[in-house]
């Protein structure tokens, strides 16, 4: 069985949160800080508003010290039921103990609380990072039965049409058409806070009862040419040489060989031949159709029929040279040669098909 990304995670997390059932601490932490900002909305949201000015506390770490926070996290709530303490940047405790006393401290003054939590408090710690399980903080809150620590990393690319598919329905509880999620999600990249801000914008824009189609996407977020980097993917899939190189001059044209235009279209190729190099890797090492998709943990089917469609063009000796081509484009663009914009993209076309 694939392991859980942080789609999966913040879906199980949510529901661990409004449960009644509900842990009295929680510790949210990883790379992905769209999944954090959004647990803390609705952590927030679990209280009240009229209750909110006395017993929900927002701190930071960097203005306290543990024993601080433990006190705030200790007392009782003012007329509600409950108090929620949320503490942002809690690794950096340490740092702050020991700039404000000059002593010792620190967050091993939390592990008598995390055996004995108020019951009345509900505290929510938010790190980048996550404790290390080898010291005395990170094993309490892995064998502590009040606390429950969820970590959030990066969603893999070949994930993002999926997440794009599920917040659609989720969030605004219209269809979007798998074509049109990969395209968002190929266009866009992997930054959840950037995606949903377009996802946003194309909901607003569609019928809330007509699919999301290519269109669509392409005419709300600017994609409304003759010739995209998506035209150009199926020509260089296909190793059509003659159309790939007319797509990318008339690209070119379109941006006035813009530099940005370059640095994108390398990046969405270099997913895309990631993707595909997945696939023939675990195709050499015997696995079926089925358990490569199994593997990779892409659950949408057309979407990833696609990709084994891509796949099936190129074979696993075909990726080195590929990378090769695409890790020079890549330094080229970013001002290591003097080529220009136009010669650096159709060169790098050159190498992938020949």
């Amino acid at each position: 069985m694939a392991k859980k990304t942080s789609i999966e995670l913040y879906n199980e997390a949510l529901q661990d949160l409004k449960s009644e059932s509900r842990k009295p601490i929680y510790f949210y932490c990883g790379e992905e800080e769209f999944f954090l900002a959004k647990m803390q909305e609705h952590v927030e949201e679990l209280m009240p508003p009229e209750h909110k000015d006395f017993n929900l506390d927002i701190i930071y770490a960097r203005d306290k010290t543990p024993e601080q926070v433990l006190g705030i996290a200790r007392s009782y709530p003012m007329m509600a039921d409950k108090r929620i303490v949320i503490v942002r940047d809690f690794l950096s405790l340490n740092i702050s103990s020991y700039n404000q006393t000059g002593t010792g401290g620190g967050l091993d003054d939390f592990l008598p609380y995390f055996e004995q939590p108020n019951p009345n408090t509900l505290l929510v710690l938010f790190d980048s990072k996550k404790p290390s399980g080898r010291t005395k903080l990170g094993k309490a809150i892995n064998s502590s039965k009040q606390a429950k620590l969820y970590e959030f990393q990066e969603v893999p690319d070949y994930r993002l049409p999926d997440w794009i598919l599920e917040w659609v329905q989720d969030h605004y509880q219209q269809q979007i058409e798998p074509a049109a999620a990969q395209m968002l999600a190929q266009y866009v990249g992997s930054n959840l806070q950037l995606l949903s801000t377009e996802i946003d914008k194309v909901c607003t824009f569609v019928d809330t009862s007509e699919s999301i189609k290519e269109s669509h996407i392409k005419k709300v977020i600017g994609l409304y040419r003759e010739y995209s980097v998506f035209e150009l993917k199926d020509a260089l899939i296909e190793r059509n040489l003659e159309n790939s190189l007319f797509i990318a001059e008339q690209m070119l044209q379109q941006s006035k060989a813009d530099t940005g235009e370059i640095i994108r279209s390398v990046g969405f190729f270099y997913n895309m031949f990631s993707n595909i190099w997945q696939i023939r890797r675990l195709i050499s090492q015997g696995n079926t159709k089925q358990q490569v998709k199994n593997s990779m943990g892409i659950n949408n089917s057309w979407y990833f029929n696609k990709l084994w469609e891509d796949a099936s063009y190129y074979r696993l000796n075909d990726m080195p040279v590929v990378f090769e081509a695409l890790l020079d484009a890549d330094r080229a663009a970013k001002g290591f040669t003097k080529m220009d914009p136009a010669t650096i993209l159709l060169l790098m076309i050159k190498r992938i098909i020949n």
